[in-house]
C-alpha cells in the first residue's frame, strides 16, 4: 500500500479552504455529539424498539427496492425461501427443505405451511407469480439482474420472451421448482435477498401499486406495516399470523431516517433510539471508543465505498482521465483522518471476507508513493489535454450524509493537488441512487454491500447486461466473456481465479475507483439483547429483545 508519510503532498491536502470548512463542521459536530442534555425522556416500553435507519425508503415493495435502509425494513416484513438467523447466516424460511438435481441446475423446494398476515395461506403459486412479476419489464425492477442466473430470466426481463417462460414453476401449492442456466454456489444466500421474496398475488392484483400502503400491505414475515409518515418514521407491528410468532418478543418497531448522523447520535444518547445502524459521525468515533465502548459496534463489513465514472460521458470515456483521478487519491489519509473507524484503504473492488476468493487483483500503482502518483496523474491529464491553463472540471455527485460529505471534501482537495477542480453536488441518498440508476452523472460516490458472500455479487454490476445497476454503463466484451465463462466453471478454485482475472480487468480499465473497505458503524444500547455483529450487518428485529432496566 502507499506510504502516507511519503513526501508532503498528502499531508497538505487538509489545509485547503474546503477542508477547513469541513473541519469547522467537524468541530461543531463533536460538541453536539458530546452534549449531555437529552431532548426527550427515554422510552420505557419493553416491547417497542426504536431504530435509526439511514435514509428515507423510496419503497417497501421488495421487487422495487434497492437500498440497505429499505432491506432493513422489508426483511422484517417478508420472508423468502431462505431467511437469516440472528447472525445473518442463511437458514430455511418459507421453505422447509430443498433438493438439487444431479447436474445442480434444478432446485425443488418444499414450502412450510404458513400464512400471509391477512390469514390467507402462502403457496408456491405466490412465489411463481412473484418471480415473474419482478422479471416482467413492466415492473421496471432496478435489481432484476441479480436473478439472471435463473433460466430465461434475462430474456424475459429484456422483453425477448414472455413472462411465463421464467424458469420458476409451482408444481403444487407446497412445491416450487427453480431452474438455472448454470450452477449457483451461492443459492442459499441469494434466496435470502428481497428480490426473491414472494408478494401476495391476491393483494397485488386487487390494489396495484397501492398494495404497499399501510392498511393494504400483506406480508409473510414477523412484522406488518402499521404506519408510514414520510421523513419521520415507519411503524411495524407484530404479525399475529407469523408462523414463529411465539418466539418474537418485540411487538412494535419504529424505523427513523437518520441522514444526519450527528443528530442521530444525540438522539441515541438521549435514549430516543435503541439502535442506530450505519450512521455514526466519523468525528465522534474516538469519543465513543472512550466513553461508550460497549454500545459502539465496529465490525469487518463486506462493503466497498468507491467513486463511479460514467464512461459514456466525455472526458470520462478517456482511460487516462479515469486513471489520473483514481491515482490521485490518498486512501490512507481518508481512512486514518476522515472515516476513523478502522476502515481499510481499497485498491481493489472486492472486499475481504469472501469465502474462497484469493483477492489478488489490485491497482498497479498501489506501491507508489503519493508524490509519484500525483506527478503521474498530472502527466496523464496533460496527455488528455488538461493543465494549468485548461484544468479538468466536473461535478461530483454525492449523498447528503455526514460521512460522505466529509470524505467528498477530502477527495475534492486531493484532486485539486493534481490540478483538477471539482464541484460537489449533494442530494438525499434515495435521490442520489436514482440519479446513478438513470446514469445522469459524470462522477459519483457509491457503495456496495454484499447481497450474498460471493465475488460475483460485485462483478455482475459491470456486466453489459446489468442495466440499471451498471451505473457507469461500463461495457467490455472481454470482461463479459470472462464472467460468462466463470458461471460454467464447476471447480471452485478455478472459478475464483477466473473471477479474480475479471476483477483485474475492471481495475486496469479504471471502470471505478475503490476508496475504502468498510466496517459496520452501529450503536446498540445495552438494553438491546440478541444483537450479533456480522459482516453483512443484517440484524432482524425478530431475534432481538429489550431490557429496559439496563442503563441507557
Amino acid at each position: 500500500m502507499a506510504d502516507s508519510g511519503q513526501g508532503g503532498v498528502n499531508r497538505r491536502i487538509l489545509i485547503g479552504a474546503g477542508a477547513a470548512a469541513a473541519l469547522a463542521g467537524t468541530a461543531f459536530a463533536l460538541r453536539a455529539g458530546s452534549s449531555n442534555a437529552p431532548s426527550k425522556a427515554a422510552p420505557i416500553d419493553p416491547f417497542t424498539l426504536h431504530r435509526g435507519n439511514g435514509a428515507e425508503p423510496s419503497t417497501l415493495d421488495p421487487h422495487k427496492a434497492s437500498g440497505n435502509w429499505e432491506n432493513n425494513i422489508i426483511g422484517d416484513m417478508f420472508m423468502g425461501l431462505m431467511t437469516e438467523d440472528a447472525g445473518a447466516r442463511a437458514v430455511p424460511g418459507a421453505a422447509l427443505s430443498y433438493s438439487a438435481s444431479p447436474d445442480g441446475l434444478t432446485y425443488t423446494f418444499q414450502l412450510r405451511e404458513h400464512n400471509w398476515s391477512d390469514g390467507t395461506p402462502v403457496t408456491a403459486h405466490d412465489f411463481e407469480f412473484s418471480f415473474r412479476r419482478i422479471l416482467d419489464p413492466k415492473t421496471a425492477a432496478q435489481y432484476a439482474a441479480i436473478l439472471y442466473p435463473i433460466k430465461n430470466a434475462e430474456a424475459v426481463n429484456s422483453g425477448k420472451m414472455a413472462v411465463d417462460q421464467v424458469g420458476v414453476h409451482a408444481l403444487d401449492d407446497r412445491t416450487l421448482q427453480i431452474e438455472f442456466h448454470f450452477q449457483v454456489p451461492y443459492i442459499r444466500e441469494l434466496l435470502t435477498h428481497y428480490t426473491t421474496f414472494a408478494v401476495p398475488r391476491h393483494v397485488v392484483e386487487k390494489y396495484g401499486d397501492d398494495w404497499v400502503n399501510a392498511g393494504k400491505l400483506v406480508c409473510n414475515g414477523p412484522y406488518v406495516l402499521k404506519e408510514w409518515i414520510p421523513n419521520d418514521h415507519i411503524e411495524l407491528v407484530k404479525n399475529p399470523h407469523f408462523y414463529d410468532r411465539d418466539h418474537v418478543v418485540v411487538e412494535n418497531v419504529y424505523f427513523y431516517p437518520t441522514q444526519d448522523s450527528s443528530a442521530a447520535l444525540k438522539r441515541f444518547r438521549a435514549g430516543e433510539f435503541d439502535l442506530v445502524t450505519d450512521s455514526i459521525p466519523p468525528q465522534s468515533i474516538e469519543w465513543l471508543r472512550r466513553n461508550m465502548p460497549r454500545e459502539l459496534k465496529l465490525y469487518p463489513y463486506i462493503l466497498t465505498e468507491y467513486f463511479q465514472f460514467n464512461v459514456t460521458r466525455k472526458p470520462f470515456d478517456n482511460l487516462k482521465v479515469r486513471r489520473a483521478l483514481t491515482m490521485a487519491i490518498d486512501r490512507e489519509i481518508i481512512t486514518s483522518k476522515i472515516t476513523r473507524a478502522n476502515e481499510s484503504p481499497a485498491y481493489a473492488l472486492i472486499p475481504p471476507g469472501m469465502p474462497g476468493y484469493p483477492g489478488t487483483a489490485h491497482f498497479d500503482f498501489k506501491s507508489l508513493p503519493m508524490r509519484e502518483r500525483i506527478a503521474k496523474a498530472k502527466w496523464l491529464l496533460s496527455e488528455a489535454g488538461y493543465g494549468e491553463r485548461n484544468p479538468l472540471k466536473f461535478d461530483f455527485n454525492i449523498m447528503n450524509t455526514t460521512e460522505t460529505k466529509l470524505t467528498a471534501v477530502a477527495l475534492q482537495e486531493m484532486w485539486k493537488q493534481a490540478g483538477v477542480l471539482v464541484r460537489l453536488v449533494p442530494s438525499e441518498s434515495q435521490v442520489h441512487y436514482d440519479v446513478l440508476r438513470k446514469h445522469d452523472f459524470s462522477v459519483a460516490w457509491a457503495g456496495w454491500i454484499a447481497d450474498y458472500r460471493d465475488p460475483k455479487d460485485y462483478l455482475f454490476l459491470f456486466q453489459t447486461s446489468t442495466t440499471d445497476l451498471n451505473y457507469g454503463l461500463y461495457s467490455n466484451p472481454k470482461f463479459d466473456a470472462a464472467m460468462d465463462a466463470s458461471d460454467f466453471e464447476h471447480d471452485a478454485a478455478r472459478r475464483a481465479q477466473m473471477l479474480g482475472a475479471a476483477e483485474q480487468m475492471l481495475l486496469d480499465d479504471a471502470a471505478l475507483a475503490p476508496v475504502y473497505f468498510g466496517v459496520t458503524r452501529d450503536l446498540v444500547s445495552r438494553r438491546v439483547k440478541g444483537w450479533v455483529s456480522n459482516n453483512v450487518n443484517i440484524n432482524r428485529t425478530r431475534y432481538l429483545s429489550l431490557d429496559r432496566s439496563a442503563p441507557v
